[in-house]
């Protein structure tokens, strides 16, 4: 099977849909394949239409997958500022984009390794206090995160 040519692979890729593309995606031997433009635009457009295609084209260094990631969240999320959770992973949302990594619950045993900027002693150290404030603040967001998670899950129930 690793002999085909990628003209093979692209159409076998053509029929999967962007779960099982991203999943292609994260094996070495067929990460350049499943990351082809052209395959992530198709999907795209199947989903939300050649006019959504049109205003909502990739600019810059962004490729059609990051697009459709971000139209996806939206579609799933909505456009308002929303900490959601994607595993144990929480992050900061805005507009379909990620704006920070929050952390995971997995940091909340254990280290202490949130990224949300603190302020930190000159010799790197943290006081007593900084330590208890970023530990409620941890816990503040990802509670927030659980929220929110609930309640999305409380409206499709409602909507079914």
């Amino acid at each position: 099977m690793e002999s085909l040519p990628v003209e093979i692979w692209l159409k076998i890729f053509c029929v999967l849909d962007y779960q099982n593309l991203a999943i292609a995606q994260q094996g070495w031997k067929w990460r350049g394949v499943a990351s082809d433009n052209n395959l992530w635009s198709n999907l795209f457009k199947e989903r939300w239409g050649e006019d959504h295609a049109m205003f909502y084209a990739p600019v810059g260094s962004k490729s059609w997958k990051d697009v459709y990631e971000v139209q996806d969240r939206c579609h799933r999320i909505g456009l308002g500022l929303k900490i959601i959770r994607e595993g144990g992973d929480y992050y900061l949302v805005h507009q379909g984009e990620i704006q920070r990594y929050l952390g995971s619950r997995s940091q909340r045993k254990g280290t202490s390794s949130c990224t949300l900027n603190t302020k930190r002693k000159f010799n790197d150290e943290e006081s007593q206090e900084e330590k208890s404030r970023r530990g409620i603040l941890d816990k503040i967001l990802f509670f927030i995160g659980d929220l929110e998670v609930a309640s999305t899950d409380a409206k499709r129930c409602r909507e079914l």
